[in-house]
């Protein structure tokens, strides 16, 4: 029996290139070599003015929607922002207000954000588990922080941080196969992942 994860990434960067966008390929290829995988990145500096102007969720664009659909129903979460004003990003917040409040229930969600220095890296536990915990979501125990140094032309170059990312993704999968539906994590040996 094969299963592939349906895994749903947003990238709360407001630019493009982005650091932020860089660390979710990297933490989503490095996934792929753990298990199969059917991605769809949401690139706010892409798709962010799809959901800027809305107040409601019945006044966001389809596109919108379809986004917003495609986050209720993944079976794990990356989500990323860049720090901004000790914090994540507006648009990102503005974008998971309009997530559904029960959607998110033990859905596994792994944790990213970028930051100038390491000063920032606490932005993972102070703010980031906070908006998962309203939504009872099940944060895998190791997030990923990366700081500008860690990067050349958008690109993870610092080996320590790509430890970072395979760790947090090890000791993430015994949860996200836990939460997969009963009669696929009955027998995780007998899935081809």
């Amino acid at each position: 029996m094969s299963y592939t994860l349906n895994v749903v990434a947003v990238s709360g960067s407001l630019h493009s290139p982005s650091k932020t966008t860089a660390l979710v390929r990297a933490i989503l290829a490095a996934l792929e070599r753990e298990l199969s995988i059917d991605v769809h990145l949401i690139e706010l500096s892409q798709v962010g003015r799809e959901f800027s102007g809305a107040l409601r969720r019945d006044e966001l664009s389809a596109a919108a929607e379809a986004d917003l659909v495609r986050i209720e129903g993944a079976d794990l979460l990356i989500v990323a922002s860049p720090v901004y004003r000790a914090s994540f990003t507006g648009l990102f917040k503005h974008v998971f207000d309009f997530v559904d409040q029960y959607s998110l229930v033990d859905k596994p969600v792994l944790l990213a954000a970028t930051g100038g220095s390491d000063r920032h890296a606490l932005i993972l536990e102070h703010q980031f588990r906070p908006l998962f915990s309203f939504f009872q979501a099940l944060t895998l125990p190791i997030g990923v922080y990366a700081k500008d140094a860690d990067f050349t032309n958008y690109e993870v170059t610092n080996i320590e941080l790509s430890e970072r990312i395979d760790q947090a993704i090890r000791r993430g999968l015994p949860l996200v196969r836990a939460s997969l539906p009963a009669v696929l994590s009955a027998d995780s040996a007998a899935i081809v992942w």
